[in-house]
C-alpha cells in the first residue's frame, strides 16, 4: 500500500494559449502594414484580425476616417493579396457596400519574404565590410570605399580634407546583431505561417468531409426511394395476378396448337418423293404397241 501511495500522477506539460498566439500574429501583421503603407493604418489590423466580412463603414467610423480614405488603405492591401472583399447592394440607397476579410496566411508569407530580403542585404554588407576598407570624412560625415578614395587621392571633393580610415569593427558588430535579430524574426514568422497553413488545411478537410457526408446521405435517400418505388410496383403486380388468373391458361393452349402444325408440314416431304417415280410407268405403255405391228 505504501508503494501505491508514493506514486503520483505526472503533471502534463502546459499547452500554449490561443490568446498569446493571436497577439504574436497581430504584432507581425502590424509590422507588415507599417512597411507597406504607414503607422496610421496599423489600427486596421485590430478591426479585421479574427473576423470575416467586416463592413467598410464600421471600419471608417472606428478609424475616424472618411470612406474614401479607408477604401484607399484597403485597396492597397488587396493589391498585395492581404485582404479580400465581398460586395453587396444596398436595397434602400442603391449603391454597393464592401465587406472585408484579412488573409493572415498571405500576410505572414509576404512578411517572411521581406525579412529574408533584408537579411540578404545585411549579409552582403557584413561581407563587404570584412573584406574591404572604408574611409571617412569627419567634417562631411561621408563614408567611401577604398576605390573611390583612390580616385579622389584620399581627399574629400566637397571640403578638400583628407579621409580617415574608419574602424569597421563596431559597424560589423552592429550588422551582426541585426542579422541575428532578423533570423529570430524569420523563425517566428515561419512558425506562425505553418500554424496558419495547418488551420487552413483542417478547414478544407472539414469542408470535404461535409460534402462527402452530404453526398452519401443523398445516395441513401435515392436508394430508399427506388426501393419504395419497386415495392409499390411489386404490390401492384401481385394484385393484378390475383384479379386475372384465367388469362394465362388460353395463352398456353395456343402455343400447344402451333407445335403440331409444324410437324405436319415436315410429313408432307415424303409425299413429293412418290411423284418422282411416275416416269417408270411410261416405258411400260410403249412396249405393247411395238408387239402389235
Amino acid at each position: 500500500m505504501s508503494k501505491e501511495k508514493s506514486k503520483k500522477p505526472k503533471k502534463e506539460s502546459p499547452k500554449p494559449k490561443i490568446g498569446e498566439v493571436d497577439k504574436r500574429q497581430i504584432k507581425l501583421l502590424k509590422s507588415v502594414i507599417e512597411d507597406l503603407i504607414n503607422k496610421q493604418s496599423v489600427e486596421i489590423i485590430d478591426l479585421l484580425a479574427g473576423k470575416k466580412n467586416v463592413n467598410e463603414f464600421a471600419i471608417a467610423e472606428k478609424l475616424k476616417l472618411t470612406i474614401n480614405q479607408t477604401r484607399n488603405i484597403l485597396y492597397k492591401l488587396s493589391d498585395f493579396g492581404l485582404v479580400s472583399f465581398i460586395r453587396k447592394k444596398d436595397k434602400r440607397k442603391g449603391w454597393y457596400i464592401y465587406f472585408w476579410t484579412l488573409d493572415i496566411f498571405q500576410s505572414l508569407s509576404l512578411l517572411e519574404e521581406k525579412l529574408k530580403n533584408k537579411l540578404k542585404i545585411l549579409e552582403t554588407q557584413s561581407h563587404n565590410r570584412k573584406q574591404g576598407r572604408h574611409y571617412l570624412c569627419t567634417t562631411c560625415s561621408i563614408e567611401v570605399n577604398e576605390e573611390t578614395a583612390l580616385l579622389n587621392d584620399f581627399i574629400c571633393p566637397e571640403c578638400e580634407e583628407v579621409y580617415e580610415l574608419s574602424d569597421d569593427s563596431e559597424v560589423i558588430e552592429h550588422i551582426g546583431k541585426n542579422i541575428d535579430k532578423l533570423k529570430r524574426e524569420i523563425i517566428l514568422v515561419s512558425e506562425e505561417r505553418i500554424k496558419q497553413e495547418e488551420k487552413i488545411g483542417k478547414e478544407k478537410q472539414r469542408k470535404i468531409n461535409k460534402a462527402e457526408k452530404e453526398k452519401q446521405l443523398k445516395r441513401k435517400l435515392k436508394r430508399e426511394e427506388t426501393k419504395r418505388a419497386k415495392e409499390k410496383l411489386l404490390k401492384k403486380e401481385g394484385k393484378l395476378k390475383k384479379k386475372k388468373p384465367a388469362k394465362k391458361k388460353p395463352t398456353n393452349k395456343k402455343k400447344s396448337k402451333k407445335k403440331p402444325t409444324k410437324k405436319a408440314t415436315k410429313q408432307k416431304k415424303p409425299i413429293k418423293k412418290k411423284t418422282k417415280n411416275k416416269p417408270s410407268k411410261k416405258p411400260a405403255k410403249k412396249k405393247p404397241t411395238k408387239k402389235k405391228k
